[in-house]
């Protein structure tokens, strides 16, 4: 017990880290508000202060960090629901061109410069070759389209 007392900072120090991977893990940022606070017992405990005054800066620290600065990481760093984004998911509401006719269960479209796999909704029409389209969803790695695609410019 007594490497405790002369090495609290490093045992914090290593929960922060653990707290790290699990962000990495869930980008939620919530666990790094919490190495933070991890990170301010380190502090406390590397100038001296007993384990209550650790415990209590790390609380405090963190409740700080998850009230103060996780609402602006989140505004900065994430992509709202329906705003495309990233990968994937920003093709949604683009426009494509149809380059081999696609049915409820296949077909292939040209999107963003490369050719997707494609497929319609059951019981839509079909997409014929050289017809724009729109992109509603994409399911893995496939885009379900709709035959209109009012107004927006092809790729």
């Amino acid at each position: 017990m007594s490497w405790f007392s002369d090495n609290g900072w490093l045992a914090w120090v290593g929960l922060a880290l653990v707290l790290g991977a699990v962000e990495a893990a869930s980008v939620d940022f919530v666990f790094s508000m919490l190495a933070g606070g991890a990170l301010a017992g380190a502090v406390a405990a590397a100038f001296g202060a007993p384990l209550p005054v650790q415990v209590i800066a790390a609380v405090a620290v963190a409740a700080a960090l998850l009230a103060l600065v996780r609402p602006l990481a989140k505004r900065y760093f994430m992509v709202p629901e329906g705003h495309g984004g990233i990968g994937a998911g920003g093709q949604v509401g683009r426009s494509a061109l149809v380059l081999e006719t696609v049915t409820e269960h296949d077909g292939r479209v040209k999107l963003g410069g490369e050719t997707w796999s494609a497929r319609t909704r059951p019981g839509a029409d079909l997409c014929l070759p050289g017809q724009e389209v729109r992109v509603d969803t994409i399911e893995g790695a496939t885009a379900i389209v709709s035959n209109v695609a009012d107004g927006q410019k092809s790729e």
